[in-house]
């Protein structure tokens, strides 16, 4: 296995985990957004750009989320 599809297989593995988790914790929101952005890093160093944008908008999304989540309420 070569390292970039290990390190692939890790991203798209952490993103699963930290997305079945999202409910427990805003901090899992930020882990999964994390992971979305190393996928996102996969996607594109494997050749395969769609699936690198499509990754990074899901990284900003979730970003977006924990920011909400996150942010102080006034």
């Amino acid at each position: 296995m070569s390292p970039l599809t290990l390190f692939g297989v890790v991203a798209v593995t952490l993103m699963m985990i930290f997305y079945a988790l999202e409910a427990r914790s805003l901090w899992w929101t930020l882990a999964f957004s994390v992971s979305c952005l190393g996928t996102s890093i996969y996607g594109f160093l494997a050749g395969t750009w769609p699936f690198g944008v499509v990754e990074f908008v899901w990284c900003l999304l979730a970003l977006r989320k924990w920011y909400l989540l996150y942010a102080p309420k006034t």
